[in-house]
């Protein structure tokens, strides 16, 4: 995969350069791949313009040379048009970074927290679950689109409190040590449960990815604004093994952005995000 190096130097050439006005393009060659890069200012004013792709460098900066390494190559210009389109699109604050270095305060807790209800929409495993409302509605929508298509759709876990976190992982440290427990579970503070946007789908095992509702999830997810938190083969990424259960709700646009530009990563998507809105 091409690395974001021409996106980078194309936004330091803007930066500096009068080519850089309005209607007038910058092609920058890279050296890497051999592709060329254009960058064409249409109707932004051109100290937007050099604000945004020095901000870009910056974060660009900030961000490991893993998550470098799983931004795609691009137009810039591009980036920070679907980047806006993201922003804007996220009015229930849906794109939160918590992992194992970006913690959630102890008292967290979603303000629009709601309890989930037998329904005739998707199934509940146990009576005490509870999510975010505009996520609960994005369950109900994905699985009356499942049902449609013979699949009956199984909550069985969602919200979780900090002290409910914090138990189940002393739990598992207990009954697995705390180098396996690392990779099945949480702190307390680093889920993305606590968020109250997650959902475990089904038996919540490694065979979920087989049944019928796991294979219907994996193709379809994406298309209701659901996204993979823990995909196979990205553990030094995101901190924890594959998870073929626990999907996190993001919107559809942010799925779009995740798939175009961060290797359909989201962990990439989220680091980047966060250090865009924290950079200064």
């Amino acid at each position: 995969m091409n690395k974001w190096v021409s996106i980078v130097l194309v936004a330091l050439l803007c930066i500096s350069s009068a080519a850089c006005q309005r209607g007038k393009p910058i092609t920058e060659k890279n050296g890497a791949s051999g592709t060329v890069s254009k960058v064409q200012i249409q109707s932004l004013e051109q100290e937007k313009v050099s604000a945004e792709m020095d901000k870009l460098v910056r974060v660009f900066a900030s961000l490991s040379q893993r998550t470098r390494d799983g931004i795609v190559n691009g137009d810039s210009q591009e980036f920070l048009a679907d980047l806006q389109q993201v922003l804007e699109a996220d009015t229930d604050n849906l794109l939160t970074l918590v992992d194992k270095q970006h913690y959630l305060a102890a008292d967290f807790v979603p303000s629009d927290i709601v309890a989930l209800k037998a329904n005739d929409f998707y199934l509940l495993n146990r009576n005490d679950l509870s999510l975010r409302l505009p996520v609960e509605q994005a369950v109900r929508k994905m699985a009356s689109a499942a049902k449609k298509e013979g699949i009956n759709l199984v909550v069985s876990s969602t919200y979780r409190s900090y002290d409910y976190q914090k138990n189940l992982y002393e739990r598992n440290v207990r009954q697995l040590g705390k180098e396996v427990a690392d990779r099945e579970s949480a702190p307390p503070g680093a889920s993305q449960h606590q968020l109250g946007v997650a959902v475990d789908f089904g038996s919540i095992t490694d065979d979920f990815a087989q049944t019928k509702q796991g294979r219907w999830l994996a193709e379809n997810a994406g298309d209701y604004g659901w996204s993979l938190s823990f995909p196979d083969g990205y553990e030094d990424v995101t901190g924890y093994r594959w998870e073929c259960w626990h999907y996190r709700y993001i919107g559809v646009t942010a799925v779009e952005f995740q798939k175009k530009w961060f290797s359909d990563v989201q962990q990439f998507m989220l680091e980047f995000i966060h250090a865009w809105k924290t950079v200064q």
